[in-house]
């Protein structure tokens, strides 16, 4: 192992400020600690960056860049580990696009997804997940109260629904292929089954109905869901066999709360992120008992927008800030 290796933090600074991020889970040297960037600039014209971190000079490089109509809301590479079918991307923005990445560095647009021809107008998405248990099926989460289910392969919508009475902020699918989650600006958790889509489950409603930004599934133990209020420093976690109450409460931030991820490799640990610029590791094992103070934190250097717990390394956190990314041992 190189020395390079053994550093804690890498540090990667973009051209522009940074929100958007995902990492890439294919298998092989060839992916490894690769990333996915989007720009967050006040204007039309954005960029999604492709950098890997290089094993022996410890530095980063570009793999690719392309141009982005609007902020991603959300950047996702395709959930599969299998190394040996196309190299996909997605984002989200005013439209769900794919993206697929060619040897040398290529990367072109596969397809534009929008349900709604009828209208020269398009709600923006503001979220996005890509079912791991059926890699066919994205769903992407809209301010117009709907959720759309798309295949990806036909290129259409399996269904649309009105998921909230006010716009969806995020939308996570869970332990079997038909089970979803969404949350959104009416302070609510709700639970869906695409193979009865005529009523939903309200898992959780927020003190006062405030608004709810963004929902992480432990896939290693489907039974917690976490979720976060708006302008509020506490994350909530729910045990979907007793829905109504948070089974945890995470209040060691000082600042509001912008991102969550379970760990990919321990069903009892979630990583925090917020604007008083720390990532707090949690260790959940002692639930129902309350937890009280993280067990790791990192201080950055200023508020953190996005973070991501990658399946592929682990050991490392990655997070983005100002125009800035870097990836953490953990």
């Amino acid at each position: 192992m190189s020395e390079s290796k053994k550093k804690e933090i890498y540090t990667y600074v973009a051209p522009w400020p940074v929100y958007g991020l995902s990492v890439s889970v294919r298998e092989g040297a060839k992916y490894a600690f690769r990333y996915a960037m989007g720009s967050f600039i006040e204007e039309y014209c954005n960029k999604v960056q492709v950098v890997q971190l290089d094993d022996e000079t410890g530095e980063f490089f570009t793999r690719g860049l392309f141009d982005h109509p609007y902020p991603t809301t959300k950047i996702m590479w395709r959930p599969d580990a299998d190394a040996s079918g196309k190299d996909l991307l997605a984002t989200t923005g005013d439209y769900l696009r794919l993206w697929e990445v060619v040897d040398g560095g290529e990367i072109n647009q596969v397809c534009l997804l929008n349900n709604n021809k009828q209208s020269e107008y398009c709600a923006p998405l503001t979220a996005f997940d890509w079912n791991q248990k059926d890699l066919d099926v994205v769903g992407t989460a809209s301010i117009d109260t709907t959720c759309t289910i798309w295949d990806i392969n036909t290129q259409k919508a399996k269904t649309q629904l009105i998921a909230h009475d006010k716009a969806v902020y995020d939308i996570a699918f869970g332990r079997h292929k038909d089970e979803f989650a969404t949350v959104g600006a009416d302070g609510s958790v709700r639970m869906f089954d695409l193979r009865h889509l005529e009523h939903s489950t309200i898992m959780y409603e927020s003190p006062k109905l405030v608004p709810l930004l963004r929902l992480s599934w432990n896939q290693l133990d489907t039974n917690y869901l976490a979720t976060m209020l708006m302008d509020s420093p506490t994350t909530v976690i729910l045990d979907i066999r007793m829905p109504l109450a948070p089974v945890a409460e995470l209040t060691g931030h000082t600042g509001c709360v912008n991102s969550i991820s379970w760990a990919p490799h321990s069903s009892c640990h979630i990583c925090t992120a917020g604007d008083d610029s720390q990532a707090l590791i949690w260790d959940l094992s002692a639930m129902p008992e309350p937890i009280e103070d993280p067990i790791l934190a990192y201080t950055a250097g200023s508020e953190v927008n996005q973070l991501v717990w990658g399946a592929s390394q682990p050991d490392w956190v990655s997070i983005v800030f100002e125009n800035k990314m870097q990836i953490l041992r953990v």
